[in-house]
């Protein structure tokens, strides 16, 4: 058995970033043999990777490598935010980051090229590594590329947000200015789609049907006309209580009305609108109501539409600023990507947690 020093567990925890007792634990197994420990620790850090796969790694950070014509954003998770802060972690997301834009890979929202990109570079053996070094289970969930463009970045929130917003068309210090701004516009505003043009018809028609939905469920926004459709149908079914229908036999026409009708009661008249839908559908007053709100979202989701942030007058859409800039200036797409988004997140409550343990003990 050989005699395991201090200077070796120093050695090997240099080499390989392991925690002392684990180096300590390397060394003894293999007998003191360094190469033989460093595999053991691998092995080890894979098998801790195996054991954390079932965890939820929904925090982390986004980092950017950029290039003098392509630009890469990915985002790499981890199980808590603090991890998120640690050296050693950025250290390699940076390395992810690099990799993906030397690789050529074009990556994807919905994590494509992920698995050809842990290929690249040892980053597979590198994230077993961190994985055992940091002692959460981290996953590189997504990456996406452009190139061929004038392209910005920003980073938001120590990596909360990555951007990446590609424009031809023009260039000079006045457009990379502005596409800095529009990088920061749509970490802020979060725009889906960069025009309505990009919205397929598919997504238009769900849409309205959402609005529509929506507006009947809600009677007290309802035209005065079909909200009198819904009154009187309710007056003469059973579906209210007598209070209720007092209430609004008195009041149908006082704009606090809602206030004073109990919630069965408002359950009630949507139900009945809802009911009416193909009715109301045809109405022109309604049919207003629904393209109005139609327009309004479509100009909170649309990049070009949304009402510029830095805009003196509080009115300037995007497409108005960047034509004040250089007529010819044009956005060809842009991506965002935010730490988490449209992941189950654990729900961490530490004192119960604490207190369970102490139940345990």
């Amino acid at each position: 058995m050989a005699n395991i020093t201090a200077a070796m567990v120093k050695e090997l925890r240099e080499m390989t970033g392991a925690g002392m007792m684990d180096c300590k634990k390397a060394l003894n197994e293999t007998d003191g043999d360094m190469d033989a420990a460093v595999e053991f620790l691998r092995k080890s850090g894979a098998a801790k990777m195996e054991k954390k796969a079932s965890r939820i790694a929904a925090e982390g950070i986004c980092r950017i490598a950029s290039g003098s014509e392509a630009a890469v954003v990915v985002e790499v998770n981890s199980e808590t935010d603090f991890v998120a802060k640690n050296e050693v972690f950025q250290e390699f997301v940076q390395k992810v980051a690099d990799t993906a834009l030397e690789s050529g890979l074009n990556g994807g929202k919905d994590g494509e090229d992920v698995a050809a990109l842990l290929e690249k570079n040892g980053l597979s053996e590198l994230l077993v590594e961190k994985t055992a070094k940091i002692g959460e289970k981290l996953s590189v969930r997504r990456f996406e590329r452009i190139e061929g463009y004038s392209i910005a970045s920003y980073i938001h929130g120590g990596g909360r947000i990555g951007v990446l917003v590609a424009a031809n068309g023009a260039d000079g210090e006045a457009v990379n200015e502005a596409l800095n701004n529009i990088a920061m516009q749509v970490a802020a505003m979060n725009p889906q789609y960069l025009c309505r043009d990009d919205i397929s018809a598919e997504n238009l028609a769900k849409e309205k049907e959402i609005t529509i939905d929506s507006a009947l469920n809600d009677p007290a926004s309802l035209p005065k006309p079909i909200q009198n459709a819904v009154f009187d149908k309710a007056l003469a079914g059973d579906g209210l209580s007598d209070a209720d229908k007092d209430i609004l036999k008195e009041k149908r026409n006082d704009k606090y009305l809602f206030n004073f009708l109990s919630e069965e009661a408002k359950n009630v008249l949507a139900s009945i609108a809802m009911e009416g839908k193909a009715e109301y559908i045809d109405n022109k007053i309604f049919s207003g109501l629904v393209e109005g709100r139609i327009s309004k979202h479509l100009k909170e989701i649309c990049l070009m539409d949304q009402v510029y942030v830095k805009a003196e007058d509080g009115k300037q859409s995007v497409a108005k600023y960047l034509e004040s800039v250089n007529k010819d200036l044009k956005i060809a797409r842009f991506i965002r990507f935010e730490v988490g988004e449209g992941m189950e997140k654990k729900n961490e409550d530490f004192a119960a947690e604490v207190a369970a343990q102490m139940a345990g003990n």
